[in-house]
């Protein structure tokens, strides 16, 4: 058997070592993944005080897991890198489906900055969108890096129908 085989929880990937590299030993993601969406995040939220941070949010450019960390300055970023590969799909494809959207809701917010007369009124919009979408999905996307995949397989009609039951039972 291969002592360095590529699971979760074994080997080079055990929890101590993925704990000890800030990396979440059950899920083998980290974490210092969505710094790069909370700082273009903050400028965004700082712009109507701040309109001179609207060059840095048109300079931001999205990322996914490995690129982040292949350019990043994280201590283990080998590691997290190897680990990611080990991820269940499940939980890899619910995070970067919600980075995803993540990376559409920045890109659209670039495009209004970039093609529109930039007014305080323009500015309020960008940084309510940043507040009311972009940081309840990066918020989602923690809870996917620390093991909490989203039901998606419920619709929400099903879920009333299922709280009614219930109620009846």
């Amino acid at each position: 058997m291969d002592m360095y085989c590529d699971k979760i929880g074994v080997g080079e990937l055990s929890p101590e070592l993925l704990a000890h590299a800030n990396i979440n030993p059950s899920t083998g993601l980290a974490t210092d993944y969505l710094n790069h969406f909370n700082e273009v995040v903050m400028l965004l939220e700082m712009l109507p005080d701040i309109p001179d941070c609207a060059e840095d949010v048109l300079a931001w450019e999205p990322a996914d897991y490995i690129t982040h960390f292949s350019a990043s300055k994280f201590s283990a970023k080998e590691l997290a890198i190897r680990a990611y590969g080990a991820v269940d799909l499940p939980l890899r494809n619910a995070l970067e489906k919600c980075i995803g959207e993540v990376d559409q809701e920045v890109i659209s917010l670039q495009k209004m900055l970039g093609s529109a007369e930039v007014t305080g009124e323009l500015l309020q919009i960008v940084q309510d969108k940043a507040v009311t979408v972009i940081r309840p999905l990066l918020s989602q996307a923690g809870s996917i890096i620390h093991g909490h995949l989203p039901d998606e397989t419920i619709s929400t009609e099903e879920s009333t129908q299922a709280d009614v039951d219930a109620l009846f039972s």
